[in-house]
């Protein structure tokens, strides 16, 4: 199997990813919304724990482009919690398309964990 293209992606899938995340700590902020989410999946408890965890790993895939073990163990990190919202939605029954998001930026954050330390 050929690749060699992977490396290429690596900057761009780990800023879109901080980006996003970086947006979601905002919106956690910003809008009732986002809490009240966190209410519905009771986790209102470690609601800021969680946010917290999800900025150091946005930072993290930032400051990871120059140093590789922090891509590393951020994109882990928010590979982790991603996976931790997919069986979230899961119990909860929430259809594919509201689960989308939180499995999309797993798979993401698993393939630049995955480049991270392959590559």
């Amino acid at each position: 199997i050929n690749l060699k293209g992977l490396n290429d992606i690596n900057p761009n899938s780990s800023l879109f990813s901080s980006l996003s995340f970086f947006g979601y700590v905002i919106a956690y902020f910003t809008s009732p919304q986002m809490k009240l989410e966190f209410k519905r999946f009771s986790l209102e408890k470690i609601g800021f724990f969680i946010i917290l965890l999800e900025l150091l790993g946005a930072i993290g895939l930032v400051v990871g482009l120059k140093i590789n073990i922090i891509l590393s163990f951020s994109s882990l990190g928010l590979f982790l919690l991603m996976l931790s919202g997919v069986l979230v939605r899961i119990r909860l029954k929430d259809s594919i398309l509201i689960s989308l998001p939180a499995f999309f930026y797993m798979i993401l954050n698993g393939f630049i964990f995955f480049k991270s330390i392959y590559f």
